[in-house]
């Protein structure tokens, strides 16, 4: 039985290559959950590959699937920590209890956080952005309003006096 060698980072090691050039890919399960991992903590396709020790090309055509999940990986890696730690909670897990409680106070922070995004989105059209110039401007007519109110104040005032 040949046992097999790896590296620090669980990759087989190769003391000294036979063959010119790379060897042939080998798709694993492994390498596939890696690449779904990676997907879902949002790196590029040219640093998985790099992490991997592929060529981008070699990412593309074994890992395709993968790569198109982009979109709702995210989701379902927390769907499978939340599945997971739900799981050790039914066994008596006090911490993984713990755990689902954050998991879900951190749900539903993200689901007022998308409501209230909606709700912005829906009072209307998007404010224009107002230039330094405008501002000033409408600072100093508000300057303009607020002196002539102060000085007719104060003149009737003074009418009341004489």
């Amino acid at each position: 039985m040949v046992s097999e060698e790896i590296d620090l980072f669980g990759n087989p090691y190769v003391a000294r290559p036979t063959k010119r050039g790379r060897p042939p890919h080998e798709v694993t399960k492994k390498t596939r959950n890696r690449v779904s991992m990676l997907v879902a903590l949002g790196w590029a396709n040219p640093r998985i590959a790099a992490a991997l020790g592929v060529t981008l090309p070699t990412l593309h055509k074994y890992y395709f699937y993968e790569l198109r999940q982009r979109e709702v990986a995210r989701d379902r890696l927390e769907m499978r920590r939340f599945e997971i730690a739900w799981e050790l909670a039914e066994q008596g897990n006090v911490g993984a209890f713990k755990e689902v409680g954050k998991l879900l106070e951190r749900n539903d922070r993200m689901e007022i956080e998308r409501k209230m995004g909606e709700e912005t989105k829906d009072e209307g059209k998007p404010q224009e952005r107002v230039g330094k110039k405008v501002i000033d401007r409408q600072r100093a007519i508000d300057a303009d309003a607020d002196l002539m109110s102060e000085l007719e104040r104060e003149a009737s005032h003074n009418v009341g006096h004489c």
